[in-house]
């Protein structure tokens, strides 16, 4: 048996599954409020206390950077040190991956129904790929193609500089910097994000904000869907234009990641928000942006781009994971 989790800023998922003729099946899996515990842990304990399983090996999908095995998370108070919470929890061994990278090794084991094809690429051409991931942040992974398969491997490039691409973009970044030193992709690609955007187009005057959705944002704890719901309601042309703005620059930084990669074999959009706009995604907004990068444009065209729409795929990705580490899936089988 094999524990994997896919440990994000506000929830965490956690499942068992049973490795045998290289392969895993989920026994029984489980989700949790990162929040409420003060550590991963007495997460975990509180998982195991449930279940009478004998875990000896576990690897972790972690929001954050990984280093050693060890990782201060970036949207949640927690240090991880892997090898000494294997000590505290009796396992073998613990592995930690940065989440993306689990969302990269999970999407090999998702069928084509498990996605939203926003561009089908060129078919036939063989490359790397790439995740774009908006959620409680923003995250990106690579996955390099050796010519048998894909080798996952982690980056973070939603923290990377902000680049503003028009006029009222750049206003959107000057507004951001009143408050943040270093303006980060990440900064406007997430749950707080799309927010932001909201606030500077209210607070500069561009739209105003009826009562009865000030009153709403205010009584809610994720002001982001309620924003993103309005929207696609078209309840207010506010949440609307705010929208619009976090879809435009969304689809310029997966452009910016496929460059950057050369993702010839997907560009896949993952994370929690993509799905539940996937409407608003499918239309020509996010593509063009994502195209539009002058005479690399033909080099984007060729490449397919897909929403991953199953919400598990960093923990699939985590127990892939600890297969290939614990040795029981072989290092040959890549994709």
């Amino acid at each position: 048996m094999i524990l994997a989790g896919d440990i994000g800023g506000t929830k965490t998922h956690l499942g068992v599954f049973h490795a045998k003729d290289q392969k895993f099946t989920p026994m029984m899996q489980e989700q949790f409020s990162s929040q409420e515990f003060p550590d991963l842990e007495s997460l975990v304990q509180s998982f195991l206390d449930k279940h009478d399983v004998k875990i000896e090996y576990a690897c972790f999908s972690i929001a954050g950077p990984v280093i050693n095995n060890r990782c201060k998370t970036t949207n949640l108070p927690w240090v991880v040190d892997a090898d000494e919470a294997a000590r505290l929890l009796g396992f073998e061994k613990i592995w930690l991956i940065n989440d993306l990278e689990g969302n990269a090794h999970g999407i090999t084991h998702l069928r084509e129904d498990e996605f939203t094809v926003l561009h089908e690429g060129e078919p036939g051409i063989f490359g790397n790929a790439c995740v774009v991931s908006a959620g409680t942040g923003l995250g990106e992974a690579g996955l390099f193609w050796n010519g048998d398969g894909y080798i996952p491997f982690a980056c973070e490039g939603g923290h990377t500089d902000f680049a503003p691409r028009t006029d009222e973009e750049i206003e959107l970044f000057k507004y951001l910097r009143r408050d943040h030193h270093h303006v980060s992709y990440e900064r406007v690609l997430s749950g707080m994000g799309l927010y932001a955007i909201y606030s500077f187009l209210r607070d500069t005057n561009r739209y105003p904000e009826p009562e009865w959705i000030a009153d709403g944002l205010a009584a809610v704890d994720d002001p982001a869907a309620a924003i993103s719901r309005f929207a696609i309601e078209e309840k207010a042309d506010i949440c609307v234009k705010a929208l619009d703005m976090f879809i435009d620059i969304y689809g310029a930084e997966a452009g910016n990641a496929a460059l950057k990669f050369m993702a010839f074999g997907g560009v896949f959009i993952g994370g929690g928000i993509a799905p539940k706009i996937c409407s608003k995604m499918q239309e020509s907004r996010f593509l063009e942006s994502f195209f539009n990068k002058g005479r690399m444009r033909s080099i984007l065209e060729r490449m397919p781009v897909k929403i991953i729409m199953n919400n598990k795929t960093a923990l699939l990705g985590a127990a892939r994971c600890a297969m290939l580490k614990s040795g029981m899936l072989p290092s040959r089988v890549l994709s």
